[in-house]
């Protein structure tokens, strides 16, 4: 579905992404894994379009989408989450899917008052799938943490993506908003049949959901396989899960 061929990326005299070169099936449910300031995170941005690559190619279903604008990238099927919130926190939890949709459709937003009754059975199909239906009149920021993330998550369904890339999507969740949100993507992720490609440090959240685990460190990809074959690997286990991880 994805690949991603000879992407290098440099911040003045930092190589952040080092000649990667990676493929992703369709419908396969995988992790990038890696210490921080791996790469992870600006290999996603440059995925989706918010940084450029100096070298390399970014390939999706047969169509060259490097340099493309992220509101472009969007379009063609892939949907996304960041580390921190984005959200809109002054709108309503129902608003922020709604809108979602609306830039999904290519609906004007000059129109929003006269448009703010359309598409509510889709945005409510939305809440109801990612468990916010009995809080979609509440201000989005004023959320619990946990369901903000549940939001954002709705808002990246919104496009309707074909691949899902989450970026630490249990980052700062309590142990019980962790199992929620993981029984959640999982639903989702089938449900729909999407493609997946989440960034975690949670091993539990990465061993119980991936198929295949591909592993970064200093802007490379130092070995990707299976979760037992990760687990089993002696550099993963001294770069990254520690020794005495089994």
């Amino acid at each position: 579905m994805i690949e991603v061929e000879g992407l290098t990326k440099s911040f003045g005299g930092l190589t952040a992404i080092d000649n990667v070169y990676l493929k992703f099936k369709k419908r396969e449910l995988s992790s990038i894994i890696g210490p921080n300031g791996a790469g992870k995170t600006t290999l996603f941005n440059l995925i989706t379009g918010h940084l450029s690559p100096d070298q390399g190619k970014i390939i999706f279903n047969g169509r060259d989408i490097t340099n493309l604008p992220p509101h472009e990238i969007s379009r063609v099927g892939i949907g996304r989450s960041f580390q921190r919130q984005n959200i809109f926190p002054r709108l309503s939890t129902f608003e922020n899917i709604q809108i979602a949709l609306f830039s999904a459709k290519h609906i004007n937003g000059k129109l929003f008052s006269q448009a703010k009754n359309m598409l509510r059975d889709e945005t409510d199909e939305i809440l109801e799938s990612v468990g916010l239906t009995d809080k979609k009149l509440m201000q989005a920021g004023y959320l619990a943490y946990g369901d903000q993330k549940r939001l954002e998550i709705g808002i990246a369904l919104a496009i309707e993506p074909q691949l899902l890339l989450l970026d630490e999507p249990t980052a700062g969740m309590s142990p019980r908003e962790t199992i929620e949100i993981t029984k959640l993507i999982k639903k989702l992720v089938k449900k729909r049949g999407l493609t997946l490609i989440f960034i975690e440090h949670d091993m539990d959240i990465v061993f119980g959901i991936s198929e295949k685990v591909k592993v970064m460190h200093q802007g490379r990809i130092i070995f990707e396989g299976t979760p037992k074959q990760v687990k089993a690997n002696a550099e993963v286990q001294k770069i990254y899960l520690g020794k005495d991880k089994k």
